[in-house]
């Protein structure tokens, strides 16, 4: 269950309904929201264009064979790398870490946990979650670099 709070389908309308609720702010409070919703929509592409090319096997199709004990079939079977929940993860933690670098422990913690539960679950590789997460951080950080210099 904890798994879905990273997942594009509860991320992107959740963010969205921030953005709405934004609009009523100061401009400061619509920038960030702007910054939230864009760096989410790209993070809600990215991993798909990437499957798409790298097409690797979920651990789940590889190491269960038979009776699967509790642990659910996740996604396409060559959609494993990178895991979409942790690029997700990776790019909201740096986000929310600079508007919030007081709780960066914190907010780490909870998104690598997060982001985690995709290998317990056997939907990806330990690599998928942290290239994702790394590939997040990376999204969030050019989509900051963008906003904050719109000439280019």
């Amino acid at each position: 269950m904890l798994t879905r709070i990273a997942d594009e389908h509860f991320l992107l309308p959740a963010v969205s309904l921030y953005w709405l609720a934004s609009r009523g702010e100061q401009p400061s409070g619509r920038r960030t929201a702007n910054h939230l919703l864009l760096t989410m929509a790209t993070t809600t592409v990215l991993p798909h264009l990437l499957k798409k090319v790298i097409a690797q096997e979920r651990p789940d199709r590889l190491e269960i064979h038979g009776d699967r004990h509790g642990v659910p079939r996740s996604g396409k079977a060559f959609d494993a790398f990178p895991s979409g929940h942790a690029v997700h993860m990776g790019a909201l933690a740096a986000a929310l870490s600079r508007m919030v670098p007081s709780h960066r422990m914190l907010i780490w913690s909870v998104a690598s946990f997060l982001a985690l539960t995709r290998v317990g679950l056997l939907a990806h590789w330990l690599s998928d979650v942290l290239a994702g997460e790394a590939l997040g951080v990376v999204t969030e950080s050019l989509v900051h670099a963008a906003d904050r210099n719109p000439k280019t």
